[in-house]
């Protein structure tokens, strides 16, 4: 009998612990919810301090997440006090951010280059590369053929760029670098 009452009071200790640990896991992922909005409104200081607050009674799928996030944030804080000399450290910028696969940074430097350089080739064509690896097919052949006009050498570049692998299968641009096979 002893035992039996032992075990009830047991059963129920546990499920108590079970609904306090499941209220808390719903205030975290709300929590979550809230920072990630602030991600998204792009207030980063905001959303650092919400998810560092979070941390520490996350649950552990969460964890790995709030310390992307709080990454993302820093560097987003970072890229925003950046200063450029040139056009061309700008353009080296943004190739980098392209390289580790930052394509949206990548997109918006090369086009604040573009806009102040529009006689820049080698810009279009880190565009038309740009696009096609994010799989922006038109815009790919609008920048590349931007990029050939200003500079006819960017066609030979291309055709053997591995880069614009996504675009092989696509008759435009098989037209587009080789316009004198009929």
């Amino acid at each position: 009998m002893q035992e039996a009452k032992a075990a009830a009071a047991s059963r129920k200790k546990l499920e108590a612990v079970s609904k306090a640990q499941a209220h808390a896991n719903a205030a975290a992922y709300q929590q979550y919810q809230s920072a990630v909005q602030l991600v998204q409104q792009a207030k980063y200081d905001k959303a650092i301090t919400a998810l560092e607050k979070l941390l520490p009674s996350a649950p552990p799928e969460l964890v790995e997440r709030c310390r992307m996030y709080i990454a993302t944030c820093r560097r987003q804080i970072a890229t925003t006090s950046l200063e450029f000399d040139t056009p061309e450290e700008r353009y080296d910028y943004a190739i980098a951010q392209l390289n580790q696969g930052f394509y949206e940074e990548a997109r918006e430097q090369l086009m604040a280059v573009a806009g102040d350089v529009p006689q820049a080739d080698y810009v279009f064509y880190g565009l038309a590369v740009l696009d096609s690896i994010t799989g922006r097919s038109q815009d790919s052949l609008s920048h590349l053929s931007r990029a050939i006009e200003l500079n006819p050498r960017n066609r030979l570049q291309a055709r053997s760029d591995g880069d614009f692998q996504n675009m092989v299968d696509d008759p435009r641009f098989t037209e587009l670098l080789y316009p004198e096979i009929p």
